[in-house]
């Protein structure tokens, strides 16, 4: 039987301090986030295993988390970061990849300036290493990144990337045409997967599951069921829902979808993509 898979969840511990994003603005969040918070949501709703993916910009947060994978049953791959720009990028992604459960890399692409950042020639043994050890890139963008991650994943056609929530659609102001352009271009033109994840974020506290609709429908055609890859974005994803909501609002969403279509977008997907060992 194929696991139920988180293939997007964070943990962090204030104390760390590596986390800039992480203000007391944000209420909700401002607030240590661990195992024992997560446990109980995952067996409420039939999740056996998660990805536990980076939240801050530092290989501290990424040995952090592998500790934290060592310990804890459930946590079946990690989703690492490291500096693509610096001069030992390649060292770096070399040591962490002898970790067994390092299972990708995550550069915050939506918080640097540059939009162009991801196509700098500097980057490109960066991209190379990923690849030598079949490690995966969550890209994590915006829809003003499009154009580009479509450049970069024609000039590296080996890269296992995947788009990070969709590449977070701006469902709040009911934006589409461009976004789904783009994303339409990726899935024809390339490999890339793309996750079903931080859409309630997107779409805001008032958020319905109508308002989601156009959107998932738009992956699901564009995609498949065979490219979409369930995730919670927990506990980011609290700002707008909790985590039984959205997990029931996914699995509205993909009715559609036969059933073995279905044991795909919310585990099989993931545990393929990220060669996870189950």
């Amino acid at each position: 039987m194929t696991l139920r898979i988180d293939a997007h969840q964070h943990f962090w511990h204030l104390a760390r301090g590596d986390y800039g994003w992480l203000t007391p603005e944000l209420k909700p969040l401002f607030r240590s986030f661990g195992p024992e918070d997560l446990g109980p949501l995952l067996e409420k709703a039939g999740m056996q295993g998660t990805v536990l993916v980076q939240a801050a910009p530092t290989v501290a947060e990424t040995d952090y988390m592998l500790g934290i994978a060592d310990s804890t049953e459930f946590v079946k791959g990690v989703v690492g970061w490291c500096d693509f720009e610096a001069a030992d990028a390649v060292d770096e992604i070399d040591r962490l990849a002898r970790h067994p459960l390092l299972k990708g890399m995550r550069p915050m692409i939506q918080d640097i300036a540059d939009v162009d950042w991801m196509l700098k020639p500097e980057l490109d043994a960066a991209f190379r290493a990923l690849i030598a050890h079949d490690l995966a890139f969550d890209a994590l963008t915006h829809p003003r990144h499009l154009p580009n991650l479509l450049h970069l994943a024609e000039r590296y056609p080996e890269l296992r990337i995947v788009v990070d929530h969709g590449s977070k659609p701006a469902i709040r102001d009911r934006a589409f045409d461009d976004w789904a352009r783009d994303m339409a271009r990726i899935a024809s033109r390339t490999q890339a997967y793309c996750k079903l994840s931080g859409l309630v974020t997107e779409a805001g506290p008032e958020w319905t599951v109508d308002d989601l609709r156009p959107y998932t429908d738009h992956l699901l055609d564009c995609f498949g069921a065979g490219r979409l890859i369930f995730g919670s974005d927990w506990p980011v994803c609290t700002l707008a829902s909790s985590y039984q909501r959205w997990v029931d609002a996914a699995e509205t969403l993909m009715q559609a979808c036969g059933a073995g279509e279905r044991i795909a977008v919310f585990g099989g997907n993931a545990v393929g993509f990220y060669r996870l060992k189950v």
